[in-house]
């Protein structure tokens, strides 16, 4: 049984390749290294990509919002600490918002940005070069082969010797372009991937437009001071002082329009230490 399977298979499919691949001689095989080559890097990249993608970013947005609601910023970023993809890293920035400035924050996402998109692209170019490469090679080996064919017949005048001559000189086109053939979708179907990947990092981009924020911060001493230069300071709404076990301000402010941290505006303004302790951002 396994006989009468495998004896159509090997004649039908397997020997016509091996055929081919004898008759067009090393170009053939050159460009047959250039295809496995290929197709390596597409197979990896979209186990890649695919694992990227497998990641709901509507399931990373509820999960923030949930812990937002539970102990803000920080409870999030426990939370999403898991996930380990672009769009979790860039949210991961936008959260703190009120630890850091705007600036900081922005740049630090678009960093987070370029490497993330680097790891995607990575190798995009080689799988392009070999799809306009692999034809090229082939129609170079058959032109080669027709040359070195006429060249014959220059000797010994015989059709046969011709027609055999062009068939043996063709299988080198047809080498080229099965592997631009395998390789062009694979290659098509990796970037509509890095798109959809892109548009959810689009998405998480957006969460640095916090319309609201509540911060409580903890300042070691002198809470007059840091209050009056909180308000002072340009993004801050509201400021007023509370009775909590863990701080003693509670600030209002648009991350916006924050252009320093918290903590920053008060050490610098009255030299006091001050810790966020809670943090919390609104649509």
């Amino acid at each position: 049984m396994l006989e009468f399977i495998t004896e159509p298979l090997w004649n039908n499919f397997l020997l016509p390749i091996i055929e081919i691949l004898q008759n067009g001689g090393i170009i053939n095989y050159i460009i047959l290294l250039i295809g496995i080559y290929g197709l390596i890097i597409a197979i990896q990249k979209i186990i890649y990509l695919r694992r990227l993608n497998k990641v709901d970013a509507t399931k990373i947005f509820d999960i923030v919002n949930v812990a937002m609601e539970k102990g803000g910023a920080i409870e999030a970023l426990k939370e999403i600490n898991n996930f380990k993809n672009p769009v979790s890293q860039i949210i991961s920035e936008a959260l703190k918002i009120g630890y850091k400035n705007k600036t900081e924050v922005e740049e630090s996402m678009e960093q987070i940005f370029i490497v993330e998109l680097g790891k995607m692209t990575k190798s995009l170019n080689t799988l392009k070069t070999i799809t306009e490469l692999a034809p090229f090679i082939g129609l170079f080996g058959t032109v080669i082969g027709i040359w070195f064919t006429f060249q014959s017949l220059g000797v010994a005048s015989d059709t046969e010797i011709l027609a055999q001559g062009i068939y043996i000189a063709i299988t080198t086109t047809i080498m080229g372009l099965t592997v631009a053939i395998v390789i062009l979708p694979l290659y098509n179907y990796i970037q509509s991937l890095i798109d959809r990947e892109m548009d959810k990092i689009e998405l998480a981009t957006k969460m640095t437009t916090w319309s609201y924020a509540i911060a409580k911060v903890r300042v070691d001493s002198d809470v007059e001071s840091a209050l009056e230069a909180l308000q002072n300071a340009e993004g801050i709404v509201n400021t007023r002082q509370i009775s909590d076990p863990y701080s003693n301000i509670q600030v209002s402010f648009k991350p916006s329009m924050l252009t320093k941290s918290i903590s920053n505006v008060i050490l610098e303004k009255c030299n006091v230490h001050a810790e966020i302790i809670e943090s919390k951002l609104k649509h």
